[in-house]
């Protein structure tokens, strides 16, 4: 091995331990210089480690957490149409309960080759998960574009909606239609879009309102039950409409409302996130924040194709304004009461004058 080391060095014109960062996959070398080792590779004859092989110029790897969401599917319809257009066979894998982790999909697509990685909504967005595997992914000179959940330590291209500015755009639309006990329900916080759409609400609540918020926020999963789960507690707090982090939340806040006995939107306005396929033929039609899908799949596309080309589009977030979608499932609130917080602002009745 040693001998097999000072070969490639002195082929390379590198030292060894360039040579060994470059077959362990190791980051901190330059693009040059490992494509320097691997050519010596090449001309000395030495099989290279399969991790390090060309990459297959027609295969793009498409990592989803799920499939069941129906903005998932969306997104893979998008960006698998723009990889085709320029030539390339998008290859979907996607996570199942029980099943493949991230890591495991990542691992096997660059067993095959893949020229890049579409990531969306992966671990990237979990503010506890290691960006380390990324970095790893970076050592194996795999090119990859991330989706939903901006991370100032992977150096990569992002692709994000403006997530503050959704629910700034979902409650300036109920507290026009009246309504002042809004409620947010959102799963796990540890996630970058939960916490951004907390900035969001927290900040247009108070803009309004003049109190904090805290208490009509509520932490769930981004199922249909979870939705149902957190409006519960919301109808128990007052809430007269529920801000939604995704259409299928929305659904299950419907359920919640319908369970109680209660009208939507005639006793309980409801907004979505995502404006799913589908998602307005539901009764009723649900008012949601439509997601720029199309938007950021292409550009998503785009930014990987300049990574792949050499040319690297900028290491930054590429961030998309979301859209109001008025539909059946808000409604004016006549029956206006005081706005009562609990917390260090709540005293104060904003309506009061």
């Amino acid at each position: 091995m040693t001998a097999r080391l000072a070969d490639i060095a002195a082929q390379a014109g590198v030292s060894e331990a360039t040579v060994s960062r470059v077959l362990n996959g190791k980051p901190g070398v330059a693009a040059a210089t490992r494509e320097s080792v691997l050519a010596a590779l090449d001309v000395l004859g030495y099989e290279r480690p399969v991790k390090l092989r060309r990459r297959s110029e027609g295969l793009v790897g498409l990592i989803t957490p799920e499939l069941e969401n129906p903005i998932f599917p969306a997104f893979a319809q998008v960006i698998a149409q723009g990889l085709t257009r320029q030539g390339y066979t998008p290859v979907l894998a996607t996570q199942t309960p029980g099943g493949s982790t991230e890591d495991e999909l990542t691992e096997m697509l660059v067993d095959r080759g893949v020229a890049g990685i579409i990531f969306v909504s992966g671990l990237h967005a979990d503010t506890t998960a290691d960006t380390a595997r990324y970095e790893r992914l970076h050592g194996q000179g795999v090119p990859f574009v991330l989706i939903n959940g901006f991370s100032s330590g992977v150096r990569a291209p992002f692709v994000s909606p403006d997530d503050r500015a959704a629910m700034r755009l979902a409650v300036t639309h109920l507290v026009s239609l009246g309504h002042e006990r809004i409620g947010l329900a959102l799963g796990p916080e540890r996630f970058v879009p939960v916490q951004r759409k907390i900035e969001g609400f927290t900040r247009s609540m108070r803009e309004q309102f003049a109190a904090d918020p805290r208490e009509l926020i509520e932490h769930s999963l981004f199922t249909l039950e979870g939705g149902q789960a957190a409006t519960t507690t919301l109808l128990d707090r007052g809430c007269t409409a529920v801000v939604c982090a995704s259409d299928m939340m929305a659904l299950g806040a419907i359920r919640a409302a319908r369970q109680r006995g209660m009208s939507v939107p005639g006793d309980v306005s409801v907004i979505g996130f995502d404006d799913s396929p589908l998602i307005a033929f539901t009764d009723p039609p649900l008012t949601t924040i439509r997601q720029p899908v199309t938007a950021m799949g292409q550009a998503a596309v785009r930014a990987l194709l300049e990574e792949i080309g050499g040319t690297p589009a900028p290491h930054s977030e590429f961030v998309f304004l979301p859209e109001l979608v008025v539909r059946g499932s808000t409604a004016s609130h006549t029956r206006r009461t005081a706005y009562a917080f609990r917390g260090t602002d709540s005293a104060q009745d904003p309506t009061a004058g």
